[in-house]
Order: structure tokens, then sequence, then C-alpha cells
């Protein structure tokens, strides 16, 4: 394994001479746009420019997921769109808006719907859902979680030029103005308004920039 490990690290300063520092980051660019494409035609919509990376660790209801132009997906990424009974086909659950850069292990899933606005910049791990594996009551605490009818107790929407940091859970039923900013680790119990920074477990106002002046 050593003789393996020393022979790979030769070949790679081999060919450092060869190509470009910028060449490990050009060939992922170009799997992630050939993966984006071999996944695009099954998601209800994608706009010009935007980029799935690769590999997302879960993509599930694509046909009812949205995503506007310019947007980045990184890697690990869980998109995850879940029917209910009544919905008219097509439905789509989630729609992501444009110029969104969402990082490393974002996790979005939706059975009720998750609107999410223009630029919003996220950290890694970020988990945005409307829905959770049935109630805390004792009935449903006996079964198995898998087993747990999925539930929604609201529509998640979050606006323009929102930034969510590393490790945030947005949990079901939450608004997000615009401009606001979720410090790192908290978890969004409760509707937080534009140009605010909310931050801790529950999420609380830190900051309201909402009477400034300009």
């Amino acid at each position: 394994m050593r003789i393996i490990k020393r022979a790979s690290e030769f070949i790679g300063w081999i060919l450092s001479f060869i190509f470009p520092a910028s060449a490990p980051m050009l060939l992922r660019a170009t799997v992630s746009h050939a993966y984006t494409g071999f996944f695009k035609r099954h998601f209800a919509a994608i706009g010009k420019d935007t980029v799935i990376a690769y590999r997302a660790g879960n993509l599930k209801g694509l046909d009812m997921i949205s995503i506007g132009e310019h947007t980045r997906i990184s890697a690990d990424a869980q998109l995850t769109a879940w029917e209910k009974p009544g919905d008219k086909r097509p439905c789509v659950k989630i729609r992501i808006g444009n110029n969104c850069n969402l990082r490393n292990g974002i996790h979005i899933t939706a059975v009720n719907g998750i609107t999410i606005g223009d630029n919003l910049l996220t950290g890694t791990n970020v988990l945005i859902t409307d829905n959770s594996h049935g109630q805390s009551n004792a009935n449903d605490m006996l079964a198995a979680p898998e087993d747990r009818q999925v539930i929604s107790k609201g529509e998640v929407v979050i606006g323009n030029n929102v930034w969510i940091g590393n490790n945030v859970c947005v949990m079901p039923g939450v608004h997000i103005g615009d401009g606001a900013i979720i410090g790192a680790n908290s978890i969004v119990t409760k509707d937080i308004p534009s140009m605010c920074v909310a931050a801790g477990i529950p999420a609380k106002i830190i900051r309201n920039n909402q009477n400034q002046s300009i």
C-alpha cells in the first residue's frame, strides 16, 4: 500500500510539470457540468448556467424541483421533494431562485413547499425542511421513524439576499425576510424579519436593521 501511495504521488508530481495548477479544478467543473446535464431533463426546470456539483448525496422528486439561473449547488447535496395525498401533478414543491450558492452538504426537503429567493448564500451542512417524520406523541414514538407519516407544519419561505451560516437548521413553517443573516449553528423555529441578524438555539434576533437609513 505504501508503494502504491508513493507511486501515485510521484505520478501527480510529474503531471504538475505538464498541466497548470488549475487543472484539477477544471476537471471537477467539467465533470459537474456533465453531471448536471445528465439530471437536467428530470427537473421541473433548471435555468441557464446552473450547476449541480458531482456528486449529490440524494436527489428525489426532481420533477417537483425548480432551480433558477446562475445557481451553484455544491457536492453532497440532498434535494428531496415528496408527494402527499391530493397533490395535482405537476406540483413544484421546491423553488430555488437565481444566483444562489448552496454549499457542501446542503439538505433541502419538502412535502408542502419551500421557496428560496435570489442570491442565497449558505455555509456547509445546512438543513432547510418543511416536514418531519410523524409527531412527538407516544403512538408515533413507538414506531420506527421511517414508518411514521411525513407531516408538515407549513411552508418555508426564504427571501432575497439571505446569508445562512454553517450547520443551520431552518424548520417547518418559517419565513426569513430579505437580507437576513442567520448565524452558524442556529436552529430557526420562528419567522425572522427582513434586515435582521439572528442566532442561537432557538434563533433569536440579535440585531435589527429595519429602521436604519441607508
